[in-house]
Protein backbone atom coordinates (compact mmCIF):
# COMPACT_ATOMS: atom_id res chain seq x y z
CA UNK A 1 0.00 0.00 0.00
CA UNK A 2 1.16 3.26 -0.82
CA UNK A 3 -0.24 6.98 -0.15
CA UNK A 4 2.09 9.06 -1.10
CA UNK A 5 -0.36 10.22 -4.30
CA UNK A 6 -0.38 14.15 -2.66
CA UNK A 7 1.82 16.14 -1.50
CA UNK A 8 1.51 17.39 1.85
CA UNK A 9 -0.27 20.34 3.22
CA UNK A 10 2.29 23.44 3.87
CA UNK A 11 0.70 24.03 7.48
CA UNK A 12 -0.84 20.81 8.81
CA UNK A 13 -2.82 21.76 11.95
CA UNK A 14 -1.67 17.84 13.54
CA UNK A 15 0.83 15.72 12.59
CA UNK A 16 1.29 12.36 13.57
CA UNK A 17 4.31 10.44 13.73
CA UNK A 18 4.25 6.58 13.02
CA UNK A 19 1.42 5.05 10.92
CA UNK A 20 0.19 2.22 13.14
CA UNK A 21 -2.48 1.38 14.82
CA UNK A 22 -2.32 4.18 17.22
CA UNK A 23 -1.19 6.71 14.91
CA UNK A 24 -3.84 6.04 11.99
CA UNK A 25 -6.74 5.62 14.44
CA UNK A 26 -5.24 8.95 15.68
CA UNK A 27 -5.40 10.36 12.44
CA UNK A 28 -9.23 9.12 11.68
CA UNK A 29 -10.19 10.91 15.19
CA UNK A 30 -8.90 14.14 14.45
CA UNK A 31 -10.21 13.96 10.63
CA UNK A 32 -13.76 13.64 12.21
CA UNK A 33 -13.32 16.42 14.58
CA UNK A 34 -12.34 18.13 11.75
CA UNK A 35 -8.93 19.17 12.37
CA UNK A 36 -6.16 18.48 9.03
CA UNK A 37 -3.86 15.84 9.80
CA UNK A 38 -0.79 14.47 7.55
CA UNK A 39 0.82 11.21 9.07
CA UNK A 40 4.15 10.74 8.28
CA UNK A 41 5.42 6.64 8.35
CA UNK A 42 9.05 6.29 7.52
CA UNK A 43 8.65 2.62 6.79
CA UNK A 44 8.29 2.84 2.50
CA UNK A 45 4.74 0.90 3.13
CA UNK A 46 1.82 0.52 5.27
CA UNK A 47 2.15 -3.71 5.36
CA UNK A 48 1.70 -4.64 8.95
CA UNK A 49 3.83 -5.89 10.97
CA UNK A 50 1.94 -8.72 13.19
CA UNK A 51 -0.22 -11.00 12.05
CA UNK A 52 -3.85 -11.23 13.96
CA UNK A 53 -5.35 -8.38 16.45
CA UNK A 54 -7.46 -9.07 19.81
CA UNK A 55 -10.20 -6.27 19.72
CA UNK A 56 -12.80 -6.33 22.90
CA UNK A 57 -15.34 -4.48 23.51
CA UNK A 58 -13.88 -1.55 25.27
CA UNK A 59 -12.11 -1.13 21.64
CA UNK A 60 -14.72 -1.95 19.10
CA UNK A 61 -16.91 0.99 21.15
CA UNK A 62 -14.47 3.43 20.12
CA UNK A 63 -13.98 2.10 16.75
CA UNK A 64 -17.91 2.55 16.39
CA UNK A 65 -16.80 6.20 17.12
CA UNK A 66 -15.13 6.47 14.07
CA UNK A 67 -17.45 4.46 11.71
CA UNK A 68 -15.51 1.10 11.09
CA UNK A 69 -16.42 -1.03 14.17
CA UNK A 70 -19.02 -2.84 12.21
CA UNK A 71 -16.70 -3.56 9.22
CA UNK A 72 -14.65 -5.12 11.62
CA UNK A 73 -16.95 -6.82 13.54
CA UNK A 74 -18.09 -8.45 9.95
CA UNK A 75 -14.34 -9.83 9.26
CA UNK A 76 -14.16 -11.49 12.59
CA UNK A 77 -15.32 -15.43 12.39
CA UNK A 78 -17.65 -16.49 15.39
CA UNK A 79 -16.08 -18.12 18.36
CA UNK A 80 -18.32 -20.21 20.06
CA UNK A 81 -16.08 -20.64 23.38
CA UNK A 82 -13.22 -19.32 24.33
CA UNK A 83 -10.42 -20.16 27.33
CA UNK A 84 -7.57 -21.77 28.69
CA UNK A 85 -6.28 -24.99 28.93
CA UNK A 86 -3.47 -27.34 30.14
CA UNK A 87 -1.17 -28.54 28.27
CA UNK A 88 -2.55 -31.83 28.22
CA UNK A 89 -5.67 -30.18 26.93
CA UNK A 90 -7.66 -30.77 29.86
CA UNK A 91 -10.14 -26.74 30.08
CA UNK A 92 -8.76 -24.85 33.26
CA UNK A 93 -11.21 -22.05 32.59
CA UNK A 94 -13.75 -21.29 30.12
CA UNK A 95 -16.55 -19.74 29.10
CA UNK A 96 -19.00 -18.89 26.25
CA UNK A 97 -18.71 -15.68 23.74
CA UNK A 98 -22.35 -15.16 23.79
CA UNK A 99 -21.63 -14.49 27.88
CA UNK A 100 -19.14 -11.93 26.89
CA UNK A 101 -21.01 -10.02 24.52
CA UNK A 102 -24.28 -10.20 26.98
CA UNK A 103 -22.43 -9.40 29.81
CA UNK A 104 -20.35 -6.40 27.74
CA UNK A 105 -22.73 -5.80 25.43
CA UNK A 106 -20.40 -6.29 22.55
CA UNK A 107 -17.81 -9.09 21.18
CA UNK A 108 -14.50 -9.96 22.03
CA UNK A 109 -13.12 -10.66 18.43
CA UNK A 110 -9.87 -11.12 16.62
CA UNK A 111 -8.62 -10.06 13.35
CA UNK A 112 -5.89 -9.85 10.96
CA UNK A 113 -3.97 -6.80 11.35
CA UNK A 114 -3.80 -5.83 8.27
CA UNK A 115 -7.83 -5.76 7.72
CA UNK A 116 -7.80 -2.98 10.56
CA UNK A 117 -5.02 -1.06 8.96
CA UNK A 118 -6.93 -1.16 5.78
CA UNK A 119 -9.78 -0.31 7.49
CA UNK A 120 -8.38 3.25 8.67
CA UNK A 121 -6.72 4.08 5.86
CA UNK A 122 -10.04 3.72 4.04
CA UNK A 123 -11.90 6.03 6.19
CA UNK A 124 -9.06 8.91 6.14
CA UNK A 125 -8.54 11.72 3.03
CA UNK A 126 -6.71 10.65 -0.17
CA UNK A 127 -3.13 11.84 0.77
CA UNK A 128 -3.59 11.96 4.94
CA UNK A 129 -1.07 9.43 4.94
CA UNK A 130 2.39 9.43 3.76
CA UNK A 131 4.77 6.58 3.55
CA UNK A 132 8.47 6.21 2.86
CA UNK A 133 8.46 9.71 5.03
CA UNK A 134 10.67 10.17 8.44
CA UNK A 135 9.42 12.79 10.57
CA UNK A 136 10.93 13.98 13.77
CA UNK A 137 9.87 16.11 16.47
CA UNK A 138 12.76 19.31 16.57
CA UNK A 139 10.53 21.32 19.36
CA UNK A 140 7.26 20.27 21.60
CA UNK A 141 6.35 24.14 21.32
CA UNK A 142 4.07 25.42 23.96
CA UNK A 143 0.74 27.85 24.52
CA UNK A 144 1.84 30.50 22.40
CA UNK A 145 4.38 28.51 19.88
CA UNK A 146 3.62 25.71 17.59
CA UNK A 147 6.09 22.47 17.74
CA UNK A 148 8.24 21.96 15.09
CA UNK A 149 8.74 18.95 12.88
CA UNK A 150 11.29 18.12 10.72
CA UNK A 151 10.86 15.90 6.93
CA UNK A 152 12.12 15.64 4.07
CA UNK A 153 10.77 19.19 3.00
CA UNK A 154 12.80 20.67 5.64
CA UNK A 155 11.26 22.16 8.96
CA UNK A 156 7.55 22.70 9.73
CA UNK A 157 5.49 23.94 12.49
CA UNK A 158 2.16 22.39 13.78
CA UNK A 159 -0.18 23.14 16.55
CA UNK A 160 -0.50 19.36 17.76
CA UNK A 161 1.81 16.43 16.93
CA UNK A 162 0.62 12.70 18.08
CA UNK A 163 3.62 11.04 18.73
CA UNK A 164 2.84 7.38 17.58
CA UNK A 165 6.26 5.82 16.60
CA UNK A 166 6.18 2.69 19.11
CA UNK A 167 7.86 1.51 22.61
CA UNK A 168 11.74 3.05 20.61
CA UNK A 169 9.89 6.38 20.20
CA UNK A 170 11.98 9.05 19.34
CA UNK A 171 9.14 11.84 20.25
CA UNK A 172 9.30 10.04 24.32
CA UNK A 173 12.72 10.53 24.25
CA UNK A 174 13.05 14.17 23.29
CA UNK A 175 9.67 14.65 25.77
CA UNK A 176 10.90 12.90 28.66
CA UNK A 177 14.91 12.57 28.06
CA UNK A 178 15.83 11.15 31.56
CA UNK A 179 12.64 8.20 31.81
CA UNK A 180 14.47 4.83 32.05
CA UNK A 181 13.25 3.73 28.87
CA UNK A 182 11.68 -0.07 27.98
CA UNK A 183 12.78 -2.46 30.24
CA UNK A 184 12.46 -6.43 29.01
CA UNK A 185 10.09 -8.16 30.01
CA UNK A 186 11.73 -11.44 30.27
CA UNK A 187 9.55 -12.82 27.27
CA UNK A 188 9.88 -13.21 23.28
CA UNK A 189 6.93 -14.21 21.58
CA UNK A 190 6.12 -15.77 17.84
CA UNK A 191 3.35 -15.39 15.91
CA UNK A 192 1.84 -16.82 12.52
CA UNK A 193 -1.11 -16.67 10.36
CA UNK A 194 -1.76 -19.73 8.74
CA UNK A 195 -3.60 -19.98 5.64
CA UNK A 196 -4.63 -23.33 5.09
CA UNK A 197 -4.70 -24.90 8.87
CA UNK A 198 -5.00 -28.66 8.74
CA UNK A 199 -8.69 -30.24 10.61
CA UNK A 200 -10.52 -27.11 11.07
CA UNK A 201 -12.41 -25.47 12.80
CA UNK A 202 -10.54 -24.98 16.08
CA UNK A 203 -11.29 -23.82 19.34
CA UNK A 204 -9.93 -20.54 20.44
CA UNK A 205 -7.78 -19.75 23.51
CA UNK A 206 -4.46 -20.46 25.22
CA UNK A 207 -2.53 -23.18 26.68
CA UNK A 208 -0.70 -22.33 29.68
CA UNK A 209 2.97 -24.52 30.93
CA UNK A 210 5.24 -23.78 32.26
CA UNK A 211 6.95 -20.56 32.00
CA UNK A 212 5.43 -20.32 28.42
CA UNK A 213 1.97 -20.30 26.52
CA UNK A 214 0.40 -20.94 23.22
CA UNK A 215 -2.92 -19.54 21.32
CA UNK A 216 -4.65 -20.37 18.64
CA UNK A 217 -7.95 -17.75 17.18
CA UNK A 218 -9.64 -18.98 13.86
CA UNK A 219 -9.42 -15.81 11.58
CA UNK A 220 -12.09 -15.01 8.88
CA UNK A 221 -11.75 -17.05 5.72
CA UNK A 222 -10.74 -20.45 7.74
CA UNK A 223 -7.43 -18.81 8.68
CA UNK A 224 -5.71 -19.47 12.13
CA UNK A 225 -3.64 -16.90 14.02
CA UNK A 226 -1.09 -19.10 16.39
CA UNK A 227 1.24 -17.37 18.64
CA UNK A 228 4.01 -18.57 21.49
CA UNK A 229 5.20 -17.03 24.38
CA UNK A 230 8.11 -18.12 26.49
CA UNK A 231 10.87 -16.80 28.81
CA UNK A 232 14.24 -16.67 27.40
CA UNK A 233 17.01 -14.05 27.09
CA UNK A 234 16.75 -10.67 25.65
CA UNK A 235 18.02 -11.36 22.08
CA UNK A 236 18.32 -14.95 21.49
CA UNK A 237 17.11 -16.56 18.58
CA UNK A 238 16.43 -19.97 16.88
CA UNK A 239 20.28 -21.86 17.27
CA UNK A 240 19.61 -22.90 13.47
CA UNK A 241 17.56 -19.60 12.31
CA UNK A 242 14.74 -21.88 11.63
CA UNK A 243 11.92 -20.10 14.49
CA UNK A 244 9.10 -22.75 13.06
CA UNK A 245 11.67 -25.59 14.24
CA UNK A 246 11.98 -23.60 18.13
CA UNK A 247 8.20 -23.79 18.05
CA UNK A 248 8.06 -27.41 17.53
CA UNK A 249 11.21 -27.83 20.27
CA UNK A 250 8.83 -25.74 22.89
CA UNK A 251 5.72 -27.02 21.94
CA UNK A 252 5.57 -30.20 19.72
CA UNK A 253 4.58 -32.33 23.14
CA UNK A 254 1.48 -30.26 23.97
CA UNK A 255 -1.85 -31.05 22.73
CA UNK A 256 -3.55 -30.34 19.68
CA UNK A 257 -4.21 -28.46 17.64
CA UNK A 258 -1.18 -26.80 18.49
CA UNK A 259 2.03 -29.05 16.98
CA UNK A 260 0.09 -29.36 13.83
CA UNK A 261 -0.66 -25.60 13.88
CA UNK A 262 2.72 -24.62 14.29
CA UNK A 263 4.38 -27.33 12.31
CA UNK A 264 2.15 -26.23 9.15
CA UNK A 265 3.54 -22.40 9.52
CA UNK A 266 5.65 -21.19 6.55
CA UNK A 267 8.99 -20.49 8.62
CA UNK A 268 9.38 -17.07 6.38
CA UNK A 269 6.35 -16.19 7.84
CA UNK A 270 6.62 -16.54 11.43
CA UNK A 271 7.64 -13.13 13.24
CA UNK A 272 9.70 -13.59 16.73
CA UNK A 273 10.01 -10.31 18.56
CA UNK A 274 11.12 -10.01 22.31
CA UNK A 275 8.32 -8.21 24.62
CA UNK A 276 9.70 -4.86 25.68
CA UNK A 277 7.08 -2.69 28.47
CA UNK A 278 7.59 1.22 30.09
CA UNK A 279 7.46 -0.37 33.50
CA UNK A 280 8.14 2.74 34.78
CA UNK A 281 5.34 4.98 33.95
CA UNK A 282 5.86 8.33 31.83
CA UNK A 283 5.21 11.70 34.00
CA UNK A 284 2.80 12.58 31.85
CA UNK A 285 1.38 11.57 28.06
CA UNK A 286 2.29 14.86 27.39
CA UNK A 287 4.36 18.16 27.17
CA UNK A 288 3.73 21.86 25.30
CA UNK A 289 1.91 20.61 22.09
CA UNK A 290 3.12 17.02 21.61
CA UNK A 291 0.92 14.08 22.72
CA UNK A 292 2.11 10.32 22.85
CA UNK A 293 -0.10 7.36 22.38
CA UNK A 294 -0.16 3.53 22.42
CA UNK A 295 3.49 1.93 22.98
CA UNK A 296 5.17 5.52 22.96
CA UNK A 297 3.33 6.30 25.86
CA UNK A 298 3.12 2.74 27.84
CA UNK A 299 3.88 -0.28 26.07
CA UNK A 300 2.37 -3.27 27.87
CA UNK A 301 3.04 -7.09 27.95
CA UNK A 302 0.52 -8.65 25.51
CA UNK A 303 -0.70 -10.88 28.50
CA UNK A 304 -4.64 -9.13 28.30
CA UNK A 305 -4.44 -8.38 24.94
CA UNK A 306 -4.81 -4.76 25.38
CA UNK A 307 -1.65 -3.00 23.96
CA UNK A 308 -3.59 -1.69 20.42
CA UNK A 309 -6.93 -1.51 22.56
CA UNK A 310 -5.54 0.81 24.73
CA UNK A 311 -4.04 3.06 21.24
CA UNK A 312 -7.54 3.16 20.55
CA UNK A 313 -8.83 4.29 23.31
CA UNK A 314 -5.89 6.66 23.72
CA UNK A 315 -6.70 8.02 20.00
CA UNK A 316 -10.57 8.62 21.01
CA UNK A 317 -9.80 10.30 24.11
CA UNK A 318 -7.29 12.47 22.81
CA UNK A 319 -9.40 13.78 19.72
CA UNK A 320 -12.24 14.34 21.67
CA UNK A 321 -10.64 16.80 23.88
CA UNK A 322 -9.48 19.28 21.00
CA UNK A 323 -12.30 21.59 20.37
CA UNK A 324 -12.49 22.87 16.48
CA UNK A 325 -11.68 26.38 16.17
CA UNK A 326 -9.59 26.18 19.47
CA UNK A 327 -5.92 25.88 20.53
CA UNK A 328 -5.45 22.06 20.57
CA UNK A 329 -2.45 22.28 22.89
CA UNK A 330 -5.28 23.32 25.76
CA UNK A 331 -6.35 19.77 25.45
CA UNK A 332 -3.74 18.01 26.15
CA UNK A 333 -3.74 18.08 30.15
CA UNK A 334 -7.16 16.48 29.99
CA UNK A 335 -5.53 13.52 27.63
CA UNK A 336 -3.08 13.05 30.18
CA UNK A 337 -5.94 12.96 33.36
CA UNK A 338 -7.65 10.99 31.10
CA UNK A 339 -5.64 8.38 30.24
CA UNK A 340 -2.46 7.91 32.11
CA UNK A 341 -4.16 6.21 35.38
CA UNK A 342 -6.07 3.76 33.13
CA UNK A 343 -3.21 2.71 31.00
CA UNK A 344 -0.95 2.26 33.87
CA UNK A 345 -3.37 0.23 35.36
CA UNK A 346 -3.72 -2.25 32.15
CA UNK A 347 0.18 -2.28 32.01
CA UNK A 348 0.38 -3.15 35.49
CA UNK A 349 -2.12 -6.19 34.83
CA UNK A 350 -0.83 -7.00 31.82
CA UNK A 351 2.07 -7.68 34.00
CA UNK A 352 0.59 -9.37 36.46
CA UNK A 353 -0.68 -12.08 34.33
CA UNK A 354 2.79 -12.32 33.03
CA UNK A 355 3.87 -13.03 35.89
CA UNK A 356 1.82 -16.05 36.13
CA UNK A 357 2.52 -17.34 32.67
CA UNK A 358 5.89 -16.92 34.04
CA UNK A 359 5.64 -19.64 36.72
CA UNK A 360 7.86 -22.84 36.41
CA UNK A 361 8.64 -24.47 39.49
CA UNK A 362 5.91 -27.31 39.54
CA UNK A 363 4.02 -26.48 43.28
CA UNK A 364 3.71 -22.69 41.94
CA UNK A 365 2.30 -23.92 38.38
CA UNK A 366 0.04 -26.55 40.28
CA UNK A 367 -0.82 -23.47 41.88
CA UNK A 368 -1.96 -21.25 39.42
CA UNK A 369 -3.93 -24.26 37.60
CA UNK A 370 -5.92 -24.75 40.61
CA UNK A 371 -6.42 -20.75 41.27
CA UNK A 372 -8.08 -20.94 37.36
CA UNK A 373 -9.84 -24.04 37.58
CA UNK A 374 -11.75 -22.41 40.71
CA UNK A 375 -11.88 -19.55 38.58
CA UNK A 376 -14.03 -21.50 35.59
CA UNK A 377 -16.31 -22.61 38.30
CA UNK A 378 -17.91 -19.57 39.17
CA UNK A 379 -20.72 -17.83 37.11
CA UNK A 380 -20.34 -16.13 33.97
CA UNK A 381 -21.11 -12.67 35.54
CA UNK A 382 -18.73 -12.99 38.41
CA UNK A 383 -15.89 -14.48 36.41
CA UNK A 384 -16.60 -11.93 33.16
CA UNK A 385 -17.06 -9.10 36.25
CA UNK A 386 -13.45 -9.56 37.25
CA UNK A 387 -12.79 -8.44 33.73
CA UNK A 388 -15.04 -4.98 34.13
CA UNK A 389 -12.50 -2.75 34.63
CA UNK A 390 -10.59 -3.37 31.19
CA UNK A 391 -13.68 -4.17 29.00
CA UNK A 392 -16.53 -1.94 30.12
CA UNK A 393 -14.96 1.25 29.63
CA UNK A 394 -17.05 3.87 26.78
CA UNK A 395 -15.45 6.25 24.68
CA UNK A 396 -16.26 9.47 24.69
CA UNK A 397 -18.34 11.48 21.99
CA UNK A 398 -16.70 13.34 19.29
CA UNK A 399 -18.91 16.13 18.58
CA UNK A 400 -17.73 18.30 15.67
CA UNK A 401 -18.48 19.61 12.28
CA UNK A 402 -17.27 16.08 11.11
CA UNK A 403 -17.93 13.62 13.70
CA UNK A 404 -20.11 11.18 11.69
Amino acid sequence: MDHRDQPEPSSPRAVVIGGGIGGLTAALALHRRGVPVTVHERAASLEPVGAGLALAPNALRALDRLGIGDRLRALAAPHPAIGVRHPSGRWLARTGSDAVEAFFGDKLIAVARADVIDALVDALPAGAVRTGSRAELVEPGDARTPAVVRTADGERPAELVVGADGIRSATRGLLFPHHPGPRYSGFTTWRSVIARPPRPPFAAGEVWGRGRLAGVVPLADGRVYVYGAALAPAGARAADGDERAELLRRYGGWCAPVPELFASADPAGVLRHDVWELADPLPAYHLGRVALLGDAAHAMCPFQGQGACQAIEDAVVLAAGVRPGEDPAAALAGYTAARLPRATAIVNGSRAVGALVARRSPLTVLARDLALSAAGLLPDRLLLGRASATYDWHPPALDGPRAT
